[in-house]
């Protein structure tokens, strides 16, 4: 009888956790890497300096972000697609990046190039909130 009974709550409980929201339709990163440069915070926000390295084919998958974000590209080229699919931004080295925060501001950064995208990005986000929210894949296909 014990052993009927383990096997029903490990079944409610798989049951369970099938139906709460999950990462399952976010878009992960690929050939990214970054490293911390400087972080601080101060009147409820965190403002935190990066390099992010994007590989050549790799992308930042789908996302948005809590608060504004501020970049330079250091070297390559990175393309950004906006979630209506046919926005595209393309940034060479020297230019700046302005991306707006909130889920209405989804967007996928990618590398098309044959070198490797360095991005320098300051973030001032609400304090203790993530740098990123993944988000779904809004339909978009790339050739």
């Amino acid at each position: 009888m014990r052993t009927i009974h383990r096997f029903t709550l490990a079944g409610a409980a798989a049951f369970s956790l099938a139906l709460l929201p999950g990462p399952a339709n976010a878009t992960p990163s690929s050939g990214v890497s970054a490293t911390v440069l400087a972080q601080t915070s101060a009147g409820g926000k965190d403002y935190i300096l990066r390099e992010i390295t994007i590989q050549p084919g790799g992308s930042t998958g789908w996302h948005y972000h809590d608060g504004t974000l501020y970049g330079v590209v250091k070297q390559g080229t990175l393309t950004r697609t906006e979630s209506d699919c046919t926005t595209n931004h393309t940034h060479n080295a020297g230019s700046t990046i302005v991306e707006p925060s909130g889920a209405d501001h989804v967007h996928i950064g990618r590398n098309l190039g044959t070198t490797s995208v360095v991005l320098d990005v300051f973030y001032v986000n609400p304090a203790g909130s993530p740098l990123a929210e993944d988000a779904a894949n809004p339909g978009c296909t790339f050739q």
